[in-house]
């Protein structure tokens, strides 16, 4: 089965909408960049054009290149106290202290859930709330499953691996000096965030296998995913790139989102 993640975000998006449509105020959200590249300003301009469909303002704060650590910290706090919710856009220029940066984000107005795994009033972040999303409209079981998460990234490894043990499932993180192939084989459910196209081969994996798709790399100027096109016939459920998760993501944010709003 093939996933349609724009179904199911927009499905996610009619009930935001609704809970917007009946509040008293406007619910702001803002989003902080530093030197956005292409692809960034795109996806930046993804958020906005979802957050302005279902009623909520997003205002982007864009810093010079040259900006330090302390200049976007700054920037973070003194926009906690006007909005709703904040977003540092990543990846920030390598001058920067990325970890510093995100524990200045405010977990009451953290609709990405940096915090997640740290702080149990944290929200679900939006690529394990996809997951989670998706896992329960398709009925994915996790209880008594092997698995196996590749890579252990801040936006997708690290938090999924902590939603799988939160689920009480052993979960084994394979990275790019770990990687065992014969591991993944094994493996009933995948989540994968390496960025690199089409990595999972057939092959490497078991008949019936789910796999959640999470990464995202370009091949010859398109948008790739990490499994393989051919999975799809292998595969119980599959999460194509793009089409997938992604399109999910930026819903859940907006739910988060609104749900911190109301708090």
């Amino acid at each position: 089965m093939i996933v349609e993640g724009s179904v199911i975000a927009e499905d996610i998006l009619k009930s935001v909408a609704k809970v917007v449509a009946e509040r008293s105020s406007v619910i702001r959200l803002s989003a902080i960049t530093c030197a956005p590249n292409f692809e960034t300003r795109k996806y930046l301009e993804r958020k906005k054009k979802k957050a302005i469909s279902v009623g909520i303002a997003l205002n982007v704060v864009e810093l010079p290149v040259d900006a330090t650590t302390d200049d976007v910290v700054s920037s973070v706090l003194e926009v906690a106290k006007t909005v709703d919710g904040i977003v540092v856009q990543l990846p920030l220029p390598t001058q920067i202290d990325r970890e510093a940066v995100l524990t200045a984000v405010p977990v009451g107005k953290d609709p990405d859930g940096f915090k997640y795994g740290k702080d149990n009033s944290a929200c679900l972040p939006p690529v394990v709330g996809a997951i989670d999303e998706i896992s329960h409209r398709h009925n994915v079981s996790w209880q008594g499953k092997r698995v196996v998460v590749l890579g252990q990234g801040r936006l997708v490894g690290a938090p999924v691996a902590e939603y799988a043990r939160r689920l009480g499932v052993l979960v084994t993180i394979l990275n790019r000096d770990s990687f065992d192939e014969n591991v993944l084989q094994s493996a009933d459910i995948i989540v994968s965030g390496v960025g690199q196209p089409h990595f999972i081969k057939p092959a490497m994996v078991k008949e019936g296998v789910v796999i959640f798709d999470a990464g995202t790399s370009e091949e010859k100027g398109l948008l790739a995913g990490d499994a393989d096109p051919g999975l799809g016939s292998k595969a119980k459920l599959l999460t194509p790139v793009p089409g997938g998760i992604g399109p999910i993501t930026i819903a859940y944010l907006l739910k988060n989102l609104v749900r911190l709003a109301s708090q």
